[in-house]
């Protein structure tokens, strides 16, 4: 019966926008542009240290992070792994400032090629030579301490192609979250790493149709898992689609509780997590598509939740805030009714009403990040066809 009454609780909130009940409406303000940078389409995400932006993601083959300055301009640049092949996909901040980096790499090198020996070749066919594809089936975490400008590469080989979304860092270590193809599908992926960076064994979790998008480590050595499953987990059915899933680690690295969505025939995902388990994620239905904004308590009772029209992924921040290019009106404000997806960021209170409505120009149309820096406060990044842009929320 207990059960039950939990299911049929998130299912009328997830229909049912607690905040909307707020009776004045909120007027929409700019963000504030501090600064523009251009080459915009292989940068995977930003964190801030002190006053310098660092973008990472991946060139062609090879992974990345990029200095910047609040203008946008340029203070310096590294490959991270500059002999092999590698993606750079996650990206933290430690306590201490040391900025902390998450992909994959492969460990396989091309062995010389011997010196050719002279053949005939009357009909003078060219010679093709064999294409060299390594597997990116290596974990890859990047550290680069605070102030320097290079990166120590921890690994750990896998079995199979490993892609990794998500990364979380405390005094303790870093975990890591992602998904790994296996023979009957992907499965959701989990491994962890001490202060050292020495990983250990990874867990896997499903088989068939798991994946994993963000990871909140706990003070009690637990961690908060979440994404998107098609396949029951841990006794628990699928109920949609694709059901959003969040499920708890023990510092054992055993899975003791799953929660799932409980939206029919929808196709749903938490994609985003922040450490006050404010969580955001993607729900389809039919042609419709929209985001839904859950704050949730420690114990994973849900507090209050939203769902927005919009285009593209969405992030959280803390505990009140939240980014996403938004296609529709929103009932809690007053001026607001876009014509093409155009970002917005909103701050709620601990009610969860919406408080503040901030938004990007029109010209704007992506997300890209939404960071906390003890220095600069919130900093926003979003993107058009030719720039990234960077914005202060504070």
């Amino acid at each position: 019966m207990k059960r039950f009454f939990l299911t049929l609780l998130i299912s009328t909130l997830i229909v049912i926008p607690i905040g909307n009940a707020a009776a004045k409406k909120i007027s929409v303000q700019p963000l504030k542009l501090i600064g523009a940078i251009a080459n915009k389409d292989d940068v995977a995400g930003a964190v801030v240290s002190g006053k310098t932006i660092l973008l990472f993601g991946t060139a062609v083959d090879r992974s990345f992070v990029r200095a910047v300055d609040l203008n946008g301009t340029a203070l310096w640049s590294i490959v991270l792994d500059p002999d092999s092949p590698s993606i750079a996909t996650a990206g933290t901040l430690d306590g201490e400032g040391n900025i902390w980096i998450a992909g994959t790499t492969s460990l396989e090198r091309q062995s010389p090629l011997p010196t050719p020996t002279p053949i005939l070749n009357p009909d003078n066919l060219s010679n093709t030579p064999d294409v060299f594809i390594p597997a990116l089936n290596t974990v890859a975490l990047w550290k680069i301490p605070a102030g320097q400008r290079s990166a120590t590469l921890y690994t750990a080989r896998q079995p199979a192609a490993v892609l990794i979304n998500g990364i979380a860092v405390d005094k303790n270590g870093a975990s890591l979250v992602g998904l790994t193809q296996g023979i009957k599908g992907s499965s959701g992926f989990l491994i962890s790493a001490n202060a050292l960076g020495e990983f250990g064994a990874p867990l896997i979790i499903g088989s068939t149709s798991t994946a994993l998008d963000a990871v909140v480590r706990q003070s009690d050595g637990s961690l908060t898992l979440t994404g998107a499953s098609g396949e029951g987990l841990a006794g628990k059915k699928l109920v949609g689609l694709v059901d959003a899933v969040v499920i708890k680690i023990s510092k054992g690295n055993k899975t003791t509780f799953v929660l799932r969505s409980s939206a029919y025939k929808a196709k749903r995902s938490w994609s985003s997590a922040s450490t006050s388990l404010l969580l955001g994620g993607e729900v389809v239905s039919g042609a419709k598509s929209e985001s839904a904004v859950t704050k949730f308590t420690n114990s994973l009772v849900p507090q209050w939740t939203y769902r927005f029209a919009t285009a593209g992924p969405i992030f959280t921040l803390g505990a009140t805030q939240v980014i996403f290019s938004s296609t529709a009106p929103i009932a809690a404000l007053s001026n607001w009714a876009p014509k093409n997806a155009q970002p917005i960021l909103l701050r709620f209170d601990l009610k969860g009403a919406i408080v503040q409505a901030l938004s990007a120009p029109k010209d704007q149309s992506g997300v890209i990040a939404l960071i906390n820096s003890k220095e600069l406060g919130t900093i926003a990044l979003t993107s058009n066809a030719d720039l990234i842009s960077i914005f202060s929320a504070s």
